[in-house]
This record gives structure tokens, C-alpha cells and sequence, in this order.
């Protein structure tokens, strides 16, 4: 089950409307080991298309550089269909290299809604898993940092 904070979810969302009728590519960094998404990184689609997405290669290297300075690792790796629903086509199957990662996809193709579902893609099999949108990681059931510190 992937638990995601509900700004998070509007940021993707408002990202891919922006970038519609292209593709949108980012990822969800949080701090590593822990599944839990902080933060989102918008990445730019370097092949500008509708129907692809490939993030730009030398903003990704900076990006892992960052991710490691920092402790965090990709949590979430998310892009949109601009057409079609929110499903993983052959080819996101077959570039999907963080098997430890979920795979957010967004459809944007209704103008007035969108599609929001998560997937674990490992050694090129797709499973579906639930998506639980909270406003806070405190009241989820998520670990250890669930709970305040006592004063």
C-alpha cells in the first residue's frame, strides 16, 4: 500500500495538467528506508511527447547526487497518460529500474477529472496496490514517527 500525503497528490496533479498534452515525469524523494514521500521533484520529460516520457539525463544524475547528500532516496516515481487510463504501458514496464519504488500514474485525459493508481513494477510484473491520501503522516499508520514526541 503506498500512503501519500493529499499535497503531494495535488502537486502531481496540478504538474500534469500543467505539462498536458505532453507527459509529466517526477518523483517523490523521502528519507531512505523509510517508504514514507516528503517531497516532490518535478523532472522535466526530455522527450516533450504525449505518449513517452524519459527524464532528462544530466537532471537525473543531479538528482541522485541531491537524493544521496541527502539520505533520500525515490519513494514514488511518477508520470502521466495524456490519453489513456492510468495503467503502465509495455514500454513504462520495461524502463521501470527502482523496484523498490511505486509507480504513480496520473491520467489526465478527462479535462474535469483525473486518475490517480500506484504500482510495484518488479522484474516486469505489474501489480496494482491500494493508495491511502491523508492529510497528515502523524494520524496514518506508517511507523514509528507516527506518534509526538512526548513533551
Amino acid at each position: 500500500m503506498l500512503t501519500i500525503r493529499r499535497d503531494l497528490v495535488d502537486a502531481m496533479v496540478a504538474h500534469a495538467r500543467r505539462d498536458h498534452p505532453d507527459e509529466a515525469c517526477g518523483v517523490l524523494a523521502g528519507p531512505a528506508g523509510s517508504g514514507r514521500p516528503e517531497r516532490c521533484i518535478e523532472m522535466t520529460n526530455a522527450e516533450r511527447s504525449p505518449n513517452f516520457y524519459r527524464f532528462d539525463s544530466m537532471e537525473d544524475i543531479r538528482l541522485e547526487r541531491e537524493l544521496d547528500s541527502r539520505g533520500e532516496e525515490r519513494v514514488v516515481i511518477y508520470h502521466s497518460h495524456t490519453a489513456t487510463e492510468a495503467y503502465p504501458s509495455r514500454t513504462d514496464v520495461n524502463i521501470a529500474g527502482y523496484p523498490e519504488a511505486h509507480y504513480v500514474l496520473i491520467s489526465t485525459r478527462d479535462p474535469d477529472a483525473h486518475e490517480l493508481r500506484s504500482y510495484r513494477i518488479i522484474d516486469g510484473e505489474v501489480t496494482e496496490e491500494p493508495v491511502e491520501v491523508v492529510e497528515s503522516y502523524m494520524f496514518s499508520h506508517t511507523g514509528a514517527d507516527d506518534v509526538p514526541d512526548a513533551p
